[in-house]
């Protein structure tokens, strides 16, 4: 894929994008009449649909080179999220989800700009790409709790709810991290690996970039 066709490509899908992985009455219906397996099916559905989280793990995967690698960096990474959205979900720690999402969005905008070398551009040693994936595992966790706690979950079987919803959302991560890891994986036996390594890059950059100025515009204006 040329660099051309990357913007138009950004622009048809941001909407779709942007809104994926919001709080419907729908998911609020089954939650209320579908027990705990139903916490299971949303968290499932909030990760597979939660684009801006999807694109994230997809500029880690291009990092690195064998499976053990894969399975240390996405170790880490759900244990960053999984704190978060137990602990913050507990607790009762929440914050504006705009908000909230305008720096998940940065967490793409940071591994295309990483990936593609940015930071040796600018004369710069990258951070730590493991202490940086627990860090924005963290941050991640934090966003998926902002979506539970906009739910109704009642009071009964509170904890139960939490853990259930955050094993959802591990099954959807590993659903999601197949297809990804098996495309890029054999993307890079393909003599045309360099090219979809740049353009796929350049997507995460302006994509992280067009989310983040879109949830900025929603936390401004309330939308």
């Amino acid at each position: 894929m040329k660099r051309k066709h990357v913007l138009p490509l950004l622009l048809l899908f941001l909407p779709i994008m942007a809104s994926a992985h919001n709080v419907t009455s729908a998911d609020q219906e089954v939650l209320r009449n579908g027990g705990l397996w139903s916490y299971i099916r949303v968290g499932a559905t909030h990760m597979l649909t939660g684009y801006d989280h999807l694109l994230f793990l997809v500029g880690v995967i291009f990092y690195l080179n064998s499976f053990k690698d894969i399975l240390k960096f996405i170790t880490v990474f759900t244990i960053g999220h999984c704190i978060t959205l137990i602990g913050a979900t507990y607790l009762g720690i929440t914050a504006n989800e705009h908000l909230v999402d305008a720096v998940i969005a940065l967490s793409v905008f940071y591994k295309g700009f990483e990936n593609l070398g940015g930071f040796k551009k600018f004369q710069l040693k990258s951070p730590n790409l493991l202490f940086m994936v627990g860090i924005f595992g963290l941050i991640h966790g934090f966003g998926l709790s902002t979506r539970l706690q906009s739910f109704d979950i009642g009071e009964g079987q509170f904890i139960a709810k939490i853990l259930s919803f955050n094993i959802g959302v591990e099954v959807g991560q590993v659903l999601a991290l197949i297809p990804i890891v098996f495309v890029i994986t054999a993307m890079k036996k393909s003599k045309n690996y360099t090219p979809f390594y740049k353009a796929v890059n350049s997507y995460l950059i302006m994509a992280g970039l067009a989310l983040f100025v879109y949830q900025l515009y929603g936390y401004c204006t309330g939308h």
